[in-house]
């Protein structure tokens, strides 16, 4: 087996190898990312494939794409960054920056690629538009989560078990097969529903020639009524630019109203368009639809809408040629020539609960009317109030005169008002992790941004090893980029959804966590065991999320619904300095109240929770900071006394 080189000389993308029968098996993710890697002919990376025990890739070649430079390496052998996150991973040339997870990994090899050869524009389009194609976090996005989570899983456990459910369509599937019945919008699609109606007319007036000659055989079918969408779909991925059509539509066309004009039928996952998606999708898809043809083939005609796809997915450049390199021989699965009816509500069960949760997601959310103060008194009745810890410490303050000028928030594009504010906000962050931090303590900066936190504590607390986690490439390559100013060696960075985050840790840290952010850290601290030092932030965007419902404690539950919550969380977000003082008391009120519920929350897992207010309150108008630490380490925390004793000294 061949073994890692110490110093890199280009980026290393490990890919996750499972056992099967005592066979290597490429799993699902892997497979994605290896057809990406295919139809981008991308040679940037040196790939290694990951054994959890001691095996080899030779019987997986013919999985592999030609170009690839790969090696075998052992779980145990990886480095330390990769090992804390789930698979797929990219480790940087610094070795410092891992990029990790299925969507934050192919997002980072199309842009590699377009670095490479700007005119690959059929990998550019992959981004779709505003280039926010499975950007957004499956914690948050229920269509990410359906195609890089959902649908994955649910076909490796159909692959692992397939006798189970071989005349049961997964919910995820069915959920995606729905999604593909609708018609579609698209950006500026009118012009090209205009050029639909157009088509149509002139194909309704030649119809009767067509079936003058239908009888003798000689009559030419009219186009497919996605014929056009299909066109405009694989005319955006050519490689070379395509002349702009001339011809205008006639006036009768141009004077239809936009209301009227005919639907843009689905062509593939997102719409119109090929996309990062679709690329996503196709080697599940590959591998559910040979394995019902195998055993259970009768099931495909329930999912007409999928086969279309399915079918129209070759028809893209390149996939054919993409899909072979990687041992996927693509076909059109055949149904069974007898007639069945297609699957319906009525008929599977598993389908209503789609429809149901669907349901629930997209009806429109009731207006809120009226204030909080209903809300506030009931809670005030049953005997809740909003409670905070007096600040511990509130002179505390770090020695911002001899910090390094990469530290200082002042010698970013901030101004001057806005970075005195946060060099107060940091003074309170950091002052908590100091109390909970020993020496070999690792500390986690959750949602860091462009490193403030995070590279403050580096610097403060050298016998500590800190990481960065961050969805946003840009801000954790300009916290790369300071940190590197500074020299600091006990840092490293991590582009991922905090799900793919799976490393231990001592304190979790963030800063104004927007929305449910904060209780997805909360969260991950819990799972770890680890404290944490929390400013929430946003409390409008709260909202019940697939692991959250709020409220989250038992005795809000009791107290209050969901609505009812929901407007606390409202008025939380009134704290701004602009605002009457009476309205900015009961908008701090309101964060007190949604911030008790999450801390009795976490009490029910063993935690002592303080909710307290940062010094000075005009650091921010989210001024709240949650600290919590599992009581079984109660030794973790030192006394605010012996903290200004170490601070002074």
């Amino acid at each position: 087996m061949k073994q890692q080189p110490e110093n890199q000389q280009q980026p290393s993308l490990y890919l996750d190898v499972c056992c099967q029968n005592e066979e290597p098996r490429l799993p699902l993710h892997t497979s994605i990312v290896l057809f990406l890697l295919s139809y981008c002919e991308c040679k940037f990376f040196k790939v290694y494939l990951v054994f959890k025990k001691p095996s080899s890739s030779e019987s997986l070649r013919s999985q592999l794409p030609e170009h690839l430079d790969s090696s075998d390496v052992q779980s145990e052998a990886l480095p330390q960054l990769v090992r804390d996150c789930r698979l797929p991973a990219v480790l940087d040339e610094t070795g410092q920056l891992c990029r990790a997870g299925l969507a934050v990994v192919l997002r980072h090899i199309i842009n590699k690629t377009i670095e490479a050869d700007p005119s690959r524009n059929d990998v550019l389009a992959l981004l779709g538009f505003k280039k926010t194609c499975l950007k957004a976090c499956a914690e948050v996005s229920r269509w990410t989560r359906l195609c890089e989570i959902e649908i994955p899983s649910a076909v490796e456990e159909h692959l692992q078990n397939p006798a189970n459910d071989d005349q049961q369509v997964p919910l995820s599937i069915l959920t995606l097969e729905r999604r593909l019945a609708e018609p579609v919008r698209v950006h500026n699609d009118d012009k090209i529903r205009r050029r639909k109606l157009q088509e149509q007319r002139r194909e309704e007036s030649a119809e009767s020639q067509e079936n003058l000659d239908s009888e003798s055989g000689l009559g030419q079918s009219s186009q497919a009524c996605d014929g056009l969408e299909l066109r405009a779909a694989l005319a955006k991925l050519s490689v070379d630019s395509v002349p702009a059509l001339t011809t205008r539509e006639n006036s009768e066309i141009r004077k239809v109203k936009t209301a009227d004009l005919p639907p843009l039928e689905h062509v593939f996952a997102e719409g119109l368009y090929f996309t990062l998606t679709d690329v996503v999708l196709l080697p599940c898809i590959y591998q559910y639809l040979c394995s019902l043809q195998a055993r259970a083939a009768a099931t495909l005609h329930h999912l007409p809408h999928l086969l279309r796809w399915y079918g129209r997915v070759q028809e893209v450049p390149g996939v054919l040629r993409a899909a072979k390199a990687c041992g996927l021989l693509l076909s059109i699965p055949q149904a069974p020539t007898s007639g069945l009816p297609i699957l319906s509500a009525e008929d599977n069960p598993h389908s209503l609960p789609v429809e149901e949760e669907e349901g629930r997601e997209m009806a429109p959310e009731v207006p809120f009317v009226g204030g909080p103060r209903p809300t506030m008194t009931k809670l005030k009745e049953n005997g809740i109030e909003a409670v905070f810890t007096p600040h511990p410490c509130p002179s505390w303050t770090l020695p911002w005169e001899s910090l390094p000028g990469a530290i200082n928030p002042t010698e970013g594009k901030m101004s001057n008002i806005r970075a005195v504010r946060k060099m107060q906000q940091l003074n309170n962050l950091v002052a908590r992790v100091t109390e909970l931090a020993r020496p070999g303590y690792t500390i986690v900066d959750f949602c860091s941004g462009t490193g403030h936190v995070g590279i403050v504590l580096a610097h403060t607390l050298p016998d500590c090893q800190v990481i960065l986690i961050e969805n946003k490439e840009e801000s954790l390559v300009r916290a790369q980029s300071r940190s590197a100013e500074l020299g600091l060696k006990n840092i490293g960075f991590i582009q991922a959804n905090l799900d793919y985050f799976t490393g231990p840790f001592h304190i979790g840290v963030a800063l104004h966590a927007c929305g449910v952010a904060t209780d997805m850290v909360m969260e991950h601290c819990i799972q770890a065991g680890a404290a944490f030092v929390i400013s929430p932030c946003c409390y409008g965007f709260i909202q019940n999320a697939v692991k959250f419902s709020f409220p989250k404690s038992k005795r809000f539950q009791d107290t209050l619904t969901s609505k009812e919550h929901m407007i606390l969380c409202r008025f939380a977000d009134q704290t701004a300095v602009q605002l009457p003082p009476d309205r900015r008391l009961i908008g701090k009120q309101c964060m007190g109240l949604v911030d008790l519920d999450r801390s009795w929350a976490a009490e029910t897992h063993g935690y002592s929770v303080r909710v307290m207010t940062m010094e000075p309150e005009s650091c921010s108008p989210k001024n709240n900071m949650l600290v919590g630490r599992p009581l079984q380490k109660s030794g973790l925390e030192v006394t605010a006394g012996r903290l200004e004793e170490a601070v002074h000294n």
